[in-house]
């Protein structure tokens, strides 16, 4: 009891404008983060590489998706915007032979559409974006801090359209357990606020079944790329806050020797926490 196996999930590739990701930083300093050329490089219109990243975990019996991804919903003006690729977490589900009516409860860092798209999924291969959509966890409790979810249903974010109504159904709603703070949600699986780039953010922690401490981190730092004191994202709703939290973030991660699953990073995910001896820390893969 308490411990957990798990896998990691890849969503869905997705585009976001870079300058939009780095916030302050200027264009000709972030640009030197990423290759000229191939694979991770900067596209024609600025936007750098995305993944959904999930975890699939089991104990017990219970059987946990952290995240969900984007999600199949969006029509193709949207999915052009985003350069978005045509795979959910069901097909990331489906890999590792897990199906949607098996999971027993999902946690979602917070309700952005690129974070709780995939609660829900297109009826029908060809029902369109005004069709009522379908749960993807139909016997799931879909766990979300009680402010996070207040402020989605009234819309509070500094983004036009990204807490969508089309994720945030009637059928979710019936299914959501809200929390408030740090709580233990299932036995060895807490959750705890990381407010700035949402005020109801949350991250999720448990122990695997190798005795490490894993930490699946919401968009406090969503690449490698952000494990900086400035890189706040233009979306967050209180900048100055990420920041503080990412400081707090990192020196619990290093001192407690955590291993980290980045939610949006497009190469490996998976980190260690080390002070670089400047007053700071760097990552490490895991």
């Amino acid at each position: 009891m308490g411990t957990w196996t798990w896998k990691l999930l890849r969503a869905g590739e997705f585009w976001l404008d870079g300058g939009a990701m780095f916030g302050i930083i200027p264009r000709p300093v972030w640009l030197k983060w990423f290759p000229a050329s191939g694979p991770g490089a900067v596209d024609e219109a600025h936007r750098i590489p995305m993944q959904c990243n999930c975890l699939l975990l089991e104990s017990d019996g219970k059987v946990v998706v952290i995240e969900t991804g984007i999600g199949d919903k969006f029509p193709d003006k949207e999915r052009a915007l985003y350069r978005q690729e045509r795979r959910t977490v069901q097909d990331a589900l489906r890999e590792v032979g897990c199906a949607p009516e098996a999971v027993s409860h999902v946690v979602c860092s917070h309700l952005h559409f690129d974070h709780a798209g995939g609660l829900t999924r297109r009826a029908t291969p060809t029902s369109g974006p005004e069709d009522a959509p379908a749960l993807v966890f139909p016997n799931a409790q879909v766990v979300t801090q009680k402010r996070e979810w207040e402020d989605a249903l009234a819309s509070k974010s500094t983004m036009h359209k990204t807490y969508l109504r089309n994720h945030l159904t009637p059928e979710v709603r019936e299914r959501v357990v809200l929390v408030e703070g740090e709580r233990e949600v299932l036995p060895g699986l807490w959750v705890w606020n990381v407010p700035g780039h949402t005020w109801g953010q949350q991250a999720v922690r448990f122990t695997d079944d190798k005795g490490r401490t894993v930490v699946f981190v919401p968009d406090v730092m969503p690449t490698r790329l952000h494990a900086r004191p400035t890189t706040n994202m233009a979306y967050d709703v209180e900048s100055y806050t990420s920041m503080q939290e990412r400081m707090r973030f990192l020196q619990r991660a290093c001192a407690e020797k955590w291993v980290l699953v980045l939610d949006h990073e497009h190469g490996h995910p998976v980190f260690t926490v080390a002070d670089d001896g400047q007053g700071w820390f760097r990552l490490e893969e895991a």
